[in-house]
């Protein structure tokens, strides 16, 4: 399936209420992204926050996650604005940007995210068009690749109206170890404030009619459904890593 076709996918099933599950990638192999990729996820992140994944490992990354079916987004390392050309030139589907805590700042991850004449990013053959072959095709892709906010400071729940009001917004995702962080309660879940301060959130993502997003890092089935009968439709599932460590964990006993 075509990216373009994919991301329009995602968008059919926010539109509907009906929840798109992916995953998220740590490890910079593609053996790896090609497992995920073929797990029967709809999109796998590859995260350049807190992963140890370079620029150039991206272009196979990409080519092994697609081989799949599933859409390759990226999880920006920050919310600058080359690393957003970069991730998309690349062939990313689109971008989840971490520490969004104003509109301003979403406005211009957007802006930069997309092609002229709505956005502002620069326009070149690159891996995302296959360097030319496809530039004509791309050109329509570029004009509104997936853009997935991550909400995870108090100070974007405080401004969480006006960054919910930005065009071409399509999903938050909260970030709870550095949303509890900054509540000063860090991976304390259970605190009130940090329950009240999710709540918020549902809420006014779905006054906006913006699809909230969670991440269930560790691969359990029931809080997957628990979150998904609360409203959640933007779900990260679980790491390759974690994937991983608990699959690999032995003990005599």
């Amino acid at each position: 399936m075509r990216r373009i076709d994919c991301i329009a996918k995602i968008r059919s099933k926010l539109a509907s209420g009906v929840p798109t599950i992916g995953s998220w990638m740590q490890i910079p192999n593609a053996s790896v992204a090609e497992i995920m990729g073929h797990a029967g996820y709809d999109w796998i992140s590859v995260d350049m926050e807190h992963g140890t994944i370079a620029h150039h490992q991206l272009p196979d990354l990409f080519r092994s996650i697609e081989s799949g079916g599933a859409l390759p987004l990226v999880r920006l390392e920050g919310s600058g604005l080359s690393e957003c050309k970069q991730a998309l030139d690349a062939g990313a589907g689109g971008v989840i940007v971490p520490m969004i805590e104003t509109a301003e700042q979403l406005q211009k991850v957007v802006q930069a995210c997309r092609w002229p004449p709505v956005g502002s990013r620069g326009v070149g053959f690159s891996r995302a068009n296959l360097f030319g072959k496809y530039f004509v095709d791309y050109a329509q892709e570029a004009q509104a690749p997936l853009i997935i906010a991550m909400i995870e400071h108090i100070q974007a729940v405080e401004s969480l109206d006006e960054i919910l009001s930005v065009d071409g917004l399509d999903a938050i995702l909260i970030g709870p170890y550095d949303l509890s962080a900054s509540l000063g309660v860090t991976g304390i879940f259970g605190d009130h404030k940090f329950l009240d301060a999710i709540e918020k959130i549902r809420v006014q993502c779905a006054s906006h009619r913006i699809p909230c997003g969670v991440h269930v890092v560790e691969p359990d089935r029931q809080e997957l459904q628990t979150r998904i009968s609360e409203g959640y439709l933007f779900l990260a599932y679980s790491i390759d890593a974690v994937f991983l460590r608990l699959g690999a964990e032995y003990s005599e006993s």
